[in-house]
């Protein structure tokens, strides 16, 4: 019999199929916003008139841009983005760009709200492994516009980076959930088409690792098949033709379909602690670490549960095939990386990521039990 808790979180809307300027309008109406401060892509702003015509449409609503967040969300520029949003005394922030400015958002909104000054402070509203910090609710939030398909914009978790230890830290509130997401196909023409596919593998991961987790669920289940099932049939097409508006929507909602496990509770595998870890350390892009670990992790995991991957492969139109064998080829076929030399990391540094992924939260409850770094230094090496 199945049991289990979901908390449904506080996102009042997903709009979907309509430019971004126009929802945007909106929302902040809805909301009643007056002061709405943008954290933005720095190609977008500098190199497009995108931003720039969300400006002219917010008018004296608009108070403030931030386009200089790096990848990894370091918390030198959390903070450097808080001090101009609290400077323009924000009432909303708007993100609109991939995932190392939607996290990035989400962190400001606890520095805000916890008084937050400089990045060493960062460190007290970490969440750890003991108990949680005590933290001031955000009152400023967040709306998303996202222009990669990784789907952070969909949790209420941020990932920021410690520059000083290289590591990635959590921060979480269930407040740190933006209120409503923007899914605006004709953004997303601007993305570089490596860092679509490749968070679109991203998605794929959440999908495929929540299918397969010890601790799935017949609801987060069904988002997750649909998800993949989307996102393995429009990727492709966006890869044949880049104007395809209608598979990058469907891209944009199989994404948001992935999210479903975890947003449900059901946790992540190993997959993505390694790639937590290649990230953090390695600088190696989110989609990037997907691509290369994913199908050496479900190789490894298939003792464990093949029947739920079989699940995977008759999602992705290949039943009775081997689920690795066909995440292999269809990330190959999208032209992505597929070995950790391909992204740089050689095995001199296996040992040390198998140590420090032990540590996130996710390589404990990888659906075949991980017992240590052993264990983790083998999947490495299948996808060296």
């Amino acid at each position: 019999m199945h049991s289990g808790r979901v908390v449904f979180g506080a996102m009042d809307e997903v709009v979907f199929g309509r430019p971004a300027s126009e929802a945007l309008v909106e929302q902040l109406n809805r909301l009643g916003s007056a002061r709405a401060f943008l954290m933005v892509s720095g190609t977008l702003n500098r190199q497009t008139d995108i931003i720039e015509n969300i400006r002219r449409a917010l008018g004296a609503r608009c108070v403030g841009t931030f386009d200089s967040m790096p990848p990894h969300t370091p918390r030198g520029a959390v903070i450097a983005a808080s001090e101009q949003a609290r400077a323009a005394n924000a009432d909303l922030i708007v993100t609109i760009g991939g995932g190392s400015i939607t996290d990035g958002a989400k962190a400001v909104q606890l520095c805000l709200a916890n008084d937050i000054r400089n990045a060493d402070d960062i460190g007290t509203i970490r969440a750890g492994r003991g108990a949680p910090p005590q933290l001031k609710a955000p009152m400023v939030r967040q709306i998303s516009v996202p222009t990669t398909i990784a789907g952070g914009e969909f949790s209420a978790t941020a990932g920021v980076t410690n520059e000083t230890t290289k590591v990635k830290e959590a921060l979480r509130h269930p407040l740190l959930m933006p209120r409503a997401v923007i899914l605006d196909p004709w953004l997303s023409l601007h993305t570089p088409e490596w860092l679509w596919l490749s968070t679109g593998i991203r998605a794929v991961d959440h999908c495929v690792e929540g299918i397969c987790s010890r601790e799935a669920h017949p609801y987060g289940d069904a988002q997750a098949l649909k998800g993949l099932s989307m996102l393995a049939q429009a990727l492709p097409r966006v890869k044949a033709d880049a104007n395809d508006l209608d598979a990058r929507m469907d891209c944009q909602i199989g994404t948001w379909l992935s999210t479903g496990p975890l947003a449900s509770g059901v946790p992540m595998g190993a997959s993505h602690g390694i790639g937590y870890v290649l990230g953090a350390e390695f600088g190696v892009p989110h989609g990037y670490t997907s691509c290369v670990m994913l199908p050496s992790v479900m190789r490894w995991n298939k003792p464990a549960n093949a029947e739920r991957q079989a699940q995977i492969a008759a999602a992705m139109g290949h039943p009775i095939e081997d689920a690795g064998g066909v995440l292999d080829r269809f990330i190959r076929g999208l032209g992505m990386p597929r070995s950790l030399r391909e992204v740089g990391v050689g095995p001199e540094h296996f040992d040390r990521i198998a140590q420090a992924a032990m540590a996130t939260p996710w390589v404990p409850r990888n659906p075949r039990k991980i017992e240590g770094p052993a264990q983790v230094r083998e999947i490495l090496d299948m996808a060296a």
